[in-house]
């Protein structure tokens, strides 16, 4: 089994494939088992970007220009917004001091540093309230969903950013860990009431050529009709397994063996069960009601 994709123009069994990339072995290479269709059905090239998406860790210190923002950034822009609300807000930090004041909070990641451009995504709630007020209306949504509808906004354009980078040959990597420092990177990019950091995104020429996850089958994310998790179990272990076969997680590695000692075999849902044991986050609530929001 092939981890890391095949390559344009090969089949799964390495013979030329004329219509371009082979559907099933993309998916076998991100899943680690074989999709029930024929096997030589081409994907679009957008689908094909997704399959053989890779981690990028390491960038180059060749420049990523203004032109090609500006197109990534309409890109992104065009994505679908909850009822056409556009609750979203993109800070592209170019200053090089708060940048670097941001890569000081998250010192483990020195790719916010050497990446050639680094983004901050945004829920902005701001906006539709100072719409309001121009019309002189009130705004009635002031509750829970006010939060999670310029989330959703945020998380949708990164995406989309993610895949038009992609496809132009770009690596990124998203940095979710600015909420574990959310009221200093909203001093830092000054955001002002009612808008809130989702995700930063280090966006450059990649280094190297990273790795493939395997990702969870669909046989425990998908679901028909309804939520069935009856072969969890099952499951999860052949996927343990098959993730250890192609990457194992070394002893030294496993996370808070201060506390939960060695394990034998340390696959990724006892890593994730592990590192979820630290509570990160706790004042998100706090710094949202903060911004102004109310979370009833």
């Amino acid at each position: 089994m092939s981890t890391d994709g095949q390559a344009s123009g090969e089949r799964a069994s390495g013979g030329p494939e004329r219509n371009g990339p082979d559907t099933a072995a993309l998916i076998e290479a991100r899943f680690g088992v074989a999709p029930h269709f024929a096997q030589h059905a081409p994907p679009t090239e957008t689908v094909a970007t997704m399959l053989r998406h890779r981690i990028c860790r390491r960038f180059t210190d060749e420049p990523v220009d203004e032109a090609t923002l500006e197109r990534l950034l309409a890109a992104a822009l065009s994505t679908p917004a909850k009822s056409d609300l556009q609750q979203v807000a993109i800070i592209v930090v170019d200053d090089p001091e708060r940048r670097g004041r941001i890569a000081d909070l998250i010192p483990d990641m020195p790719w916010i540093r050497s990446c050639a451009r680094f983004l901050l995504f945004c829920g902005d709630g701001r906006r539709i309230r100072r719409i309001c007020e121009l019309h002189g209306i009130e705004f009635g949504n002031d509750h829970l969903d006010a939060v999670l509808n310029p989330a959703v906004d945020a998380a949708l354009h990164l995406s989309s950013f993610v895949w038009a980078a992609e496809s132009m040959g770009l690596g990124t990597c998203p940095i979710s860990v600015v909420r574990n420092h959310i009221d200093a990177v909203s001093e830092i990019c000054e955001l002002p009431d009612l808008v809130f950091p989702i995700s930063g995104l280090c966006i450059g020429h990649r280094g190297d050529t990273g790795h493939q996850v395997l990702r969870l089958p669909p046989a425990l994310t998908v679901h028909r009709d309804r939520y069935d998790d009856a072969a969890f179990v099952d499951e999860l272990d052949g996927y343990d397994r098959r993730r250890d076969a192609v990457f194992s997680i070394p002893p030294d590695r496993q996370q808070y063996r201060e506390r939960f000692g060695t394990a034998d075999f340390y696959g990724w849902s006892l890593d994730k069960a592990r590192q979820v044991s630290a509570t990160e986050r706790a004042d998100l609530a706090a710094f949202l009601r903060r911004k102004g929001f109310r979370l009833d």
